[in-house]
C-alpha cells in the first residue's frame, strides 16, 4: 500500500513519495494499470510474483484516512496484516536518499500511519520508509510534506526507486527480515 494524497496538486509532494515508489513498481513490474473497484476507497492494481497474488493499493481518502483503503483487504480471511501488508510511506526523519525497511513500529506522528494502525487496532504490520528529509528548522511540517521536491531533491529520489522495488521484490518472495537485512544496509542512492 502506498500512501499519498490524491489529485494532481499533490502529484510532485514529498507526502506523495508512497504513491510514486507504488507507480514505479507497477511500471517496472509491467502490471496492469491502476483502477479504482467500486467497492474500495482506492485505486488498486492486482498481479502475481512468482506464486504470490499482489495488490497494489493507492487510498483516495488523503493521507489521514489511508486506513480506510484495507476494508476489502480485511474481509479476506486469509490476509494477515503482520506479513501481508507493506506500508510504502514518507519518512522525514530519513535523509532524502534513503530508506529503511521495518517489521513493525510506531506512528511516529505520521497521520497515514495513525490512520492504518486504527483501522488494523495494530502497528504490527511492515513499512517501507522512504527520506525525504530534513524538514529545515524554520519550515512547518505541514508545509514542508506538502509542498513539492524540487528538481535535485526529485532526480535523488527517482533514482532511488530502481533499488526501493528490488527490496519490495525481495519481501514479497523472502519476508521482512531477509529484505531488512539485504536492503537497509545499502538502503541509498549511492550504494
Amino acid at each position: 500500500m502506498g500512501l499519498g494524497n490524491p489529485g494532481p496538486e499533490y502529484a510532485t509532494t514529498r507526502h506523495n513519495a508512497g504513491f510514486m515508489l507504488a507507480d514505479a513498481i507497477v511500471e517496472a513490474w509491467a502490471f496492469p494499470r491502476f483502477r479504482r473497484p467500486w467497492r474500495w476507497r482506492a485505486r488498486v492494481c492486482r498481479d502475481v510474483v512468482g506464486d504470490r497474488k499482489v495488490v497494489i493499493v493507492k487510498p483516495q481518502t488523503y493521507m489521514n484516512r489511508s486506513g480506510a483503503a484495507l476494508g476489502p483487504l480485511l474481509k479476506n480471511p486469509d490476509f494477515e496484516p503482520a506479513t501481508d501488508l507493506l506500508v510504502l510511506v514518507d519518512e522525514v526523519a530519513l535523509q532524502l536518499g534513503t530508506f529503511r525497511l521495518r517489521a513493525r513500529g510506531s506512528a511516529g506522528g505520521h497521520n497515514g500511519l495513525k490512520s492504518i494502525a486504527g483501522r488494523l487496532a495494530s502497528e504490527d504490520y511492515c513499512r517501507l520508509r522512504i527520506g525525504i528529509g530534513p524538514r529545515p528548522e524554520e519550515e512547518d511540517g505541514a508545509d514542508f510534506v506538502l509542498s513539492d521536491f524540487d528538481d535535485q531533491e526529485f532526480s535523488i529520489l527517482d533514482g532511488l526507486l530502481p533499488v526501493m522495488t528490488e527490496a519490495v521484490n525481495c519481501w514479497i518472495r523472502e519476508g521482512i527480515e531477509t529484505a531488512m537485512n539485504r536492503f537497509n544496509r545499502r538502503g541509498t542512492q549511492s550504494e
